[in-house]
């Protein structure tokens, strides 16, 4: 038995305070843009047969009950009760917490309290130069605000999460942009800004990205397919990160890519060749279900044990916290399991590697102690 007694979670978001109806859920449990196929539902997922493995017995109820039976004990028990009883059983004893969704999310303070948990924060750098945008007249006031802001942010936060391969793309220059770059951006971005137009313009994304870095916290890159919707197109592949973990290199910065699947193994193989390099093991786990265990072993193939960290991801949905906490511990069991029984590893060997990536690599990263 591989044992994972503490996990840290190092990305995931709130979840919604708001009672639930079943196309509401569904529409949050899938990745799926749009409704189901006529007369079926989103529960016939991966995520969905391992919402209903993992989370019924949490509520009082058999696994693999129908989704109508456990939509209506959810609502029996309330969405505060059914929340707490979902993060308490998903074994995840430190929660980092990407503010930086819209919608009614709990924060930090309310995921640790419902989870009996810690939490800390984690700082989108798109929404906070947003903010900034709207209570700057000038563009001298905006740059000199950002600044602060992120000196501020610093402070508190543990790590800073960028959105960048979303807004425009991956395929960005590696460098910092020059002042007068930075400058003419702003300018441009900012007239766009008071017609409600969010942050995209490149020059302005490599400028959040140095200035994050230069503040001495890790950060956080997405790095995958991205979803469904208007920027459908967008390269978010792994690859284009190349150039700039290259450029990045020396600094004594910390790089973390949060990969979905199937870009894990090249987010991996970054992390293998980059010391200041990280690479999250569980974003591309929560919707992969029974197949979590051969993705978990694709990381495992390419990246150093010491560079590799535990998260759900999990968004709006208590039970995506519990499925990603679930599915990483069954992954990683079966995959060190396996190698211990085969005579490749020491049982000793495999328990160590499992506290590394489940908590401790994150600990260390992330300064938590």
């Amino acid at each position: 038995m591989i044992e994972t007694p503490s996990l840290v979670d190092q990305y995931c978001h709130g979840v919604l305070r708001t009672e639930l109806g079943l196309g509401t859920f569904e529409a949050r449990l899938s990745r799926t843009a749009g409704p189901p196929a006529a007369g079926t539902t989103l529960f016939d997922t991966q995520a969905g047969f391992a919402v209903r493995r993992w989370c019924p017995p949490l509520l009082g109820l058999e696994p693999h009950c129908p989704p109508a039976g456990y939509l209506a004990r959810r609502r029996e028990l309330g969405v505060l009760e059914a929340g707490r009883r979902l993060l308490r059983g998903s074994g995840v004893t430190t929660y980092l917490v990407d503010t930086g969704l819209p919608g009614d999310l709990t924060g930090p303070e309310e995921i640790a309290s419902a989870g009996a948990a810690e939490a800390r924060e984690i700082v989108r750098l798109e929404p906070l130069a947003e903010q900034v945008a709207d209570t700057s007249g000038t563009v001298e006031a905006f740059l000199a605000n950002l600044a602060e802001a992120l000196h501020g942010a610093a402070g508190h936060a543990v790590a800073f999460t960028s959105v960048a391969g979303l807004r425009h793309g991956l395929a960005l220059a590696p460098e910092p942009p020059g002042p007068g770059q930075v400058r003419g951006a702003a300018g441009r971005w900012l007239a766009v800004r008071r017609a409600g137009g969010e942050m995209g313009d490149p020059v302005l994304l490599r400028h959040l990205l140095w200035s994050a870095l230069a503040t001495g916290l890790p950060l956080q890159l997405h790095a995958g397919p991205v979803e469904p919707g208007p920027r459908a197109g967008r390269a978010g592949h792994p690859a284009l990160l190349t150039e700039f973990a290259r450029a990045t290199a020396g600094l004594g910065a910390t790089v973390v890519l949060l990969p979905g699947h199937p870009h894990h193994r090249h987010a991996a193989r970054l992390a293998g060749v980059f010391p200041h390099v990280y690479a999250d093991s569980g974003t591309a786990l929560v919707h992969s279900g029974g197949r979590a265990a051969t993705i978990l072993a694709e990381t495992l193939e390419l990246a150093p044990f010491g560079k590799i960290l535990f998260s759900s991801g999990a968004q709006a949905l208590p039970e995506l916290h519990v499925v990603g906490a679930r599915l990483f511990r069954e992954a990683l069991g079966r995959v060190l399991g396996a190698w211990v029984a085969e005579g490749a590893w020491s049982l000793t060997d495999a328990q160590r590697v499992a506290a590394m990536i489940a908590s401790e690599n994150a600990r260390r990263v992330y300064g938590l102690g």
